[in-house]
């Protein structure tokens, strides 16, 4: 039928040779029918809605259900559309290709799932559309939206690690009476003017005829910043890949544990986020995983390092979290003792902070010695296994802060009873 306007030509000059009136109507006929198709499939596209449905953000591991929905609010019937939505490899599904024929004002819903097979922030689509007439003389292609997705790192529950309550979390007492913790009671001493009458100890008072008054043991409320190297090159070759993703597990799983327990976390990491500044439409991702890509050939002042989170309470700032660990990527950067300093410049004192870093090598050890001397709380935690991890204990024992060895989660276990200098 796509030579259609070669026969009408053919029986055109037919028809003014032999006078033929039968043949000017086959004429007109095809001219008319050309010219029908020609101006209803973009028309038919026009008139095609489409939406698809699905939740923007899942936990790796999760199933993800996508609805593809298509109308046709056109008042013409459409006599077939072809349509086929890109998904990426890393997610583990896909809509396959089907062709359908909607009447006029009719809709069509087509569902597929998704597998979240790997953290990452993914592009799904665009959907490739083709729609064309009956007669197959004309299609038209065209292309529905992209959607995004970001497929959250692993986090492994604490909870049934008993880890210990002896780390460094919370509140510690302090000689510094920055406040009073109403649970830890001191003793009593006698009433003064001002005080509140929550204080009165009712049964002391009774007891020696005279007003007292609890004390309570001053404390200091403490803060956490997760810093995660993700430097390149201090990662063992063979774990290049492996060894990133478990520390990326470990600080999700740092922060929901913590944030879970009503406290102050903050994310302050080395590696590049690729969507930190970037227009939507400059976006890079892989043509074979779908995921977001660092674009490694930009140069250093277009590349972006993520954004530091400073410490905060309440899940909506643990999702804040989760979402920079769902894109960042391990990059080549400055080496991490040089990083280190600008990164603790705008944490507060007496801060815990914990350093996820593949080795706890001699350079390591005295930044977080100096991080000591600078009021604050570090914790080395190593993620890759290291045979000289004791001289990494006995360095921490020496300048004065804790050492973990978390090569894996098996190796979390331990934490029941951690050995804290």
């Amino acid at each position: 039928m796509r030579a259609l306007p070669a026969y009408a030509l053919i029986f055109l000059v037919i028809a003014l040779f032999f006078r033929l009136d039968f043949l000017f109507y086959l004429v007109y006929l095809c001219i008319g029918i050309y010219l029908f198709t020609r101006w209803f499939s973009p028309y038919a596209l026009r008139n095609l809605r489409f939406e698809r449905r699905y939740t923007p953000r899942a936990f790796l591991g999760e199933q993800i259900p996508v609805t593809v929905e298509l109308e046709n609010r056109g008042w013409l019937p459409i006599p077939w559309i072809a349509f086929r939505d890109d998904v990426p490899s890393g997610l583990h599904g896909r809509l396959p290709g089907q062709v359908i024929t909607l009447k006029r004002h009719e809709q069509m819903v087509r569902e597929y799932n998704i597998w979240a097979g790997r953290r990452g922030y993914y592009r799904i689509g665009p959907l490739n559309l083709s729609v064309g007439d009956l007669f197959g003389m004309s299609e038209t292609v065209g292309q529905a939206p992209a959607g995004f997705i970001t497929i959250y790192p692993r986090i492994i529950s604490f909870s049934k690690l008993n880890l210990s309550a002896r780390l460094p979390f919370g509140t510690i007492a302090s000689k510094q009476r920055l406040f009073e913790d109403p649970a830890r009671p001191m003793g009593v001493r006698g009433y003064q003017p001002g005080d509140s009458l929550r204080r009165i100890n009712w049964k002391a008072t009774a007891h020696t005829d005279n007003l007292l008054v609890r004390t309570l043991e001053p404390a200091i409320s403490l803060e956490t910043a997760i810093l995660l190297n993700l430097r390149k090159e201090e990662y063992a070759d063979r774990n290049r890949i492996d060894g990133p993703e478990w520390a990326i597990v470990l600080a999700a799983s740092l922060a929901a544990h913590l944030i879970g327990r009503r406290q102050a976390v903050g994310l302050i990491c080395n590696g590049r986020d690729p969507l930190a500044g970037q227009d939507s439409a400059a976006l890079a991702f892989d043509e074979t995983s779908g995921r977001l890509l660092d674009n490694e050939a930009a140069p250093d002042n277009e590349r972006t390092e993520s954004i530091p989170l400073l410490p905060q309470r309440g899940r909506p700032h643990l999702m804040k979290i989760l979402e920079t660990l769902a894109r960042v990527e391990s990059s080549e950067t400055a080496p991490f003792t040089e990083w280190l300093p600008a990164a603790c410049l705008n944490l507060a004192w007496g801060v815990t902070v914990i350093m996820v870093t593949p080795s706890g090598d001699e350079a390591i050890c005295r930044a977080a010695h100096r991080l000591v001397r600078a009021g604050l709380n570090p914790v080395l935690m190593v993620t890759e296994r290291r045979g000289d991890f004791g001289q990494t204990l006995e360095r921490a024992r020496r300048l004065g802060f804790t050492a973990l060895s978390v090569p894996d989660e098996a190796a979390l276990k331990q934490w029941d009873r951690p050995k804290v200098f």
